[in-house]
């Protein structure tokens, strides 16, 4: 059976850390969506590790890992942080595969990304993408003109030639598409061939891989990568990434059943927050959200950028529990409200006196609504160094068990901390 870890929020809810705690006792760690542009941060002994595309489980030396068939895979981008991992102990290049359906993310999906942004910065309709090449990518995909894995490494006759006309026909349609851009087909074409004879040893077919792994028993943890909020289908569109980010995202990602999907765990943090352009209902355009940021160094992992904050938005949590259907939740970075008098959390919103139901598809209603606070005390106290859930103040843990009770699932995980160390269980 595989348990699944997944953001429920906007992302950057601190999912790594509990996949770092969780991969002490798997056998297999896998990703299924998203590429790049992720970013999970670890810290094991005072070392910092930063993910973005390669799952987090490396970290656990007896963990295989698998970049699973609904990543896109930025190949340069892959070796570089496989590189940057090993260049800090890790030791990673006999564990780790990549799924020869993966699609793959060329230099020019960069460069198209960056010219899709411009196009729509003109309409004041911009998406503020990582621009890591991802939407082109999926956008490929999903015409059926992309470019697998597989297509690179074959060694079937015929293979590399195939290969070429695919990527030539690539940059051809997106210079028709977005004009003239600097791009060397020739010399891509001939880095390419060198990646392919590195890429090719960590290449399997990941069907196989993963119902292996089933029929054993092996204990599999699969890694999502952005969160609900972002979803394709289920976010806040057209302010979302380009996958499904849910947990159908699991089942299409790596080819595995619903029957073997075990737990879900929702990766919460204590408060909101959001990198790019969208709607952000409880957005603290003042020295709240100016705390929070500082406080919790609300910076991306794989942009740098400054992270919009605000209150623990609950309307939102539901709707992400009810399409994921989160077994257990870890709420993260509880310590960044230690300083707080009074802490505030959305618990309705409304839209010309009435109360919604649930979090609206229509971004023209979502930017109108008037949020619902219930105000609780804060604690006022580091609690940093607990060591247990029972040391923990009793305002904070009123806050936990305010959120159990509104969403009807329990809180396994307290993080109040940036270590590992710092995570406590809630029994």
């Amino acid at each position: 059976m595989a348990d699944v870890v997944l953001g429920a929020q906007w992302g950057d809810e601190g999912k790594g850390k509990l996949v770092d705690i969780l991969c002490d006792e798997i056998d297999v760690c896998a990703r299924c969506q998203g590429g790049n542009n992720a970013g999970h941060t670890i810290v094991v002994d005072g070392t910092k590790y930063d993910f973005h595309m390669l799952p987090s489980g490396l970290i656990n030396p007896n963990c295989r890992n698998l970049i699973g068939s609904g990543v896109v895979v930025h190949v340069p981008s892959f070796f570089k942080e496989l590189e940057d991992l090993e260049a800090k102990g890790l030791k990673c290049r006999d564990r780790l595969f990549v799924s020869s359906r993966a699609h793959l993310v060329f230099d020019f999906h960069q460069l198209a990304d960056g010219l899709k942004e411009a196009e729509l910065s003109s309409s004041k309709t911009a998406i503020g993408t990582t621009g890591k090449g991802i939407g082109p990518a999926y956008s490929t995909k999903a015409s059926r003109s992309g470019i697998r894995v597989h297509h690179l490494v074959s060694q079937e006759p015929g293979a590399w030639d195939e290969f070429r006309t695919r990527y030539t026909r690539l940059v051809e349609t997106r210079m028709r598409r977005y004009g003239e851009f600097e791009a060397d087909v020739e010399a891509d074409l001939a880095r390419y061939k060198e990646f392919a004879d590195r890429l090719r040893p960590f290449v399997v077919d990941a069907v196989p891989f993963m119902h292996d792994a089933l029929a054993a028993n092996k204990r599999i943890l699969i890694e999502g990568a952005n969160a609900l909020m972002l979803d394709i289908d289920y976010g806040t569109y057209p302010y979302v990434t380009s996958s499904s980010t849910g947990i159908g995202g699991v089942c299409t990602g790596l080819g595995v059943p619903p029957r073997a999907i075990r737990r879900v765990y929702g990766v919460v943090k204590a408060y909101t927050t959001r990198v790019g352009a969208g709607p952000f209902p409880t957005e603290q355009l003042n020295e709240v959200g100016e705390y929070l940021q500082d406080v919790g160094a609300e910076y991306g992992v794989t942009t740098g950028r400054k992270r919009r904050c605000g209150w623990l938005d609950l309307v939102v949590l539901r709707y992400s529990t009810l399409i994921n259907g989160y077994t257990s939740l870890n709420l993260t970075k509880l310590d960044v409200l230690d300083q707080l008098k009074e802490i505030k959390v959305a618990v309705a919103y409304k839209v010309n006196g009435k109360t919604l139901t649930t979090f609206p598809e229509d971004l023209s209603v979502v930017e109108k609504v008037e949020v619902v606070y219930e105000t609780l005390p804060g604690w006022n106290t580091p609690i940093t160094g607990c060591k247990s859930y029972a040391d923990l103040p009793e305002n904070a843990k009123k806050y936990i068990e305010y959120i159990e009770n509104y969403l009807g699932v329990k809180v396994e995980w307290v993080g109040v901390g940036p270590g590992r160390e710092s995570m406590l269980v809630k029994n």
